[in-house]
């Protein structure tokens, strides 16, 4: 996923690493890739930046308030993806006095992981386009 040059690991354009998880990540907001996976089922970055988050909280509400997004928001997210996909990407607990978690499931993890691949190829794949046709804007003044 890195590239080696004298000793030290180069990142892909708009990538970052995730402490908590170690997956490389692309939330560049200049180049946001969404991939639509079946009639109006898209993943994008602002679901794999909730999966992320979620990873990291163990919460949807936490990961909501994080994003400033309204807990009602990624709740729905969540299970609109439980409900698409095979397996649970998601596995709630409820909550009460004891509170309630979430954390991602292997599939979820897998779903996260082969997005932010697919993410890494088409950045890679369009940077060299990309990159000519900056040059060939116009100067800011």
């Amino acid at each position: 996923m890195t590239e080696q040059e004298n000793g030290c690991q180069l990142l892909p354009i708009g990538m970052r690493v995730s402490i908590k998880s170690g997956i490389l990540a692309s939330m560049n907001s200049a180049s946001p890739i969404r991939l639509l996976l079946s009639g109006e089922l898209s993943f994008g970055p602002g679901k794999a930046e909730l999966l992320e988050k979620i990873d990291g909280t163990g919460s949807i509400q936490l990961a909501a308030a994080e994003m400033g997004m309204s807990y009602m928001k990624a709740w729905k997210i969540v299970k609109g993806l439980n409900a698409r996909f095979r397996d649970p990407v998601v596995e709630l607990s409820r909550g009460g006095n004891a509170k309630g978690g979430a954390i991602l499931t292997p599939t979820g993890r897998e779903i996260l992981e082969l997005y932010l691949e697919a993410v890494e190829l088409a950045e890679r794949a369009t940077h060299p386009k990309f990159q000519r046709m900056r040059e060939l804007l116009a100067e800011r003044e």
